[in-house]
């Protein structure tokens, strides 16, 4: 039995090895076939790579390695021994990827807009491939993951705050137009990013508090085919006891959800998260027909 549960957990492993090594290797085509040639950078480690390698004419792949073995050794001391590996896999991968394709034709030229947002959703789903699972290509973000446990921050607000130095070393190779074009290459980039990781197909919490709870869980049960969990909640100023509804629906549900609170409550208090995964439970959607 012992073996027949390795098995699976072996192959997952495995499988999500080949994902980050695949995601690396189409962040190195994003790099080589589009942004370098057009004199454009990337972000955090990776855009000092370039630079570096601009500047004393070292391969790029070797400079990526080096720059982010401290930060490999800062994700496996403070996240883990497991994201250590995957990211040690994820950045080697690129250095080798960038070294392959480094003759590679520039599927785009001159056109400024074009290479920036091709750029962007290429290297942003790689990146975003890597990360969802389970490694980092570039040191910064585990950089940012560590600060964010001790500075009193986000992890994006801190990946922002440190590319801002980034781009102001792009600035002195690439010029400063380079270094716009590498801002936005890598805004377009984070916002693919955050969509691999999480998926088009989100979820979201509602919770509501209405007068009448009953009435809004039937109905949402009825129009939406969804379950809802009460939480029993009390007015800090009123002391009133209140029955808090929590209910989890997709994205694209999210319209007719606040039709429906409007419709049986239009003074109900109404609270929305973003969820980045929803497993098991009774999530799944029931017959409305």
């Amino acid at each position: 039995m012992k073996t027949e549960h390795k098995q699976p957990a072996l192959l997952k492993k495995v499988l999500r090895g080949l994902a980050v090594i695949a995601g690396a290797f189409i962040t190195a085509y994003g790099l080589e076939a589009v942004l370098i040639p057009n004199n454009v950078s990337d972000g955090g480690v990776t855009g000092l790579s370039i630079v570096g390698s601009e500047l004393i004419g070292l391969p790029l792949g070797i400079l990526i390695a080096l720059l982010n073995i401290p930060f490999i050794y800062l994700g496996y001391k403070q996240i883990g021994k497991s994201f250590a590996i995957y990211s040690v896999l994820g950045i080697a991968s690129l250095a080798i990827g960038t070294v392959v394709m480094h003759n590679i034709s520039p599927i785009i030229e001159g056109d400024t807009l074009l290479i920036t947002v091709v750029g962007g959703i290429i290297i942003g789903f790689g990146m975003g491939l890597a990360l969802r699972n389970g490694g980092a290509l570039d040191g910064i973000d585990m950089l940012a993951v560590l600060l964010s446990r001790k500075l009193p921050f986000g992890t994006s607000d801190l990946i922002l705050f440190l590319n801002m130095f980034v781009f102001i070393v792009v600035s002195t190779v690439f010029g400063l137009q380079g270094a716009i074009l590498s801002g936005i290459a890598y805004f377009i980039a984070s916002k693919v990013i955050h969509i691999v990781e999480e998926g088009l197909s989100g979820a979201k919490t509602f919770k509501i508090i209405t007068k009448d709870p009953e009435s809004m869980v039937e109905t949402i049960r009825d129009r939406l085919g969804r379950g809802a969990t009460y939480n029993l909640v009390q007015g800090g100023y009123s002391n009133e006891h209140f029955k808090e509804i929590t209910c989890v629906i997709n994205r694209l549900e999210e319209s007719k959800m606040k039709e429906i609170i409007y419709e049986i409550d239009p003074s109900a208090f109404v609270m929305v998260y973003d969820v980045a995964e929803v497993k098991g439970g009774s999530f799944k959607k029931h017959d409305i027909h």
